[in-house]
């Protein structure tokens, strides 16, 4: 699935995503390291793993998912 990066902190590595239907969730360091990122930036194109309302991977748009 893809979305849209709308908030990211460096420190603690989480933010949130907007989907494309608008709604937002959010997600935390494990997701991010499971995708092998360093940096995401804002309005950035992403790819989401999600299970049970919850994102457990997220990588760029250009990347296969872990």
């Amino acid at each position: 699935m893809q979305a849209t990066v709308k908030a990211f902190d460096r420190e603690t590595r989480s933010g949130s995503v907007l989907l494309d239907d608008g709604s937002e969730l959010p997600f935390g360091a494990l997701a991010f390291d499971a995708g092998g990122l360093r940096l995401l930036r804002l309005g950035q194109r992403v790819n989401i793993a999600v299970q049970d309302d919850w994102i457990t991977a997220i990588t760029l748009s250009t990347f296969p998912l872990p």
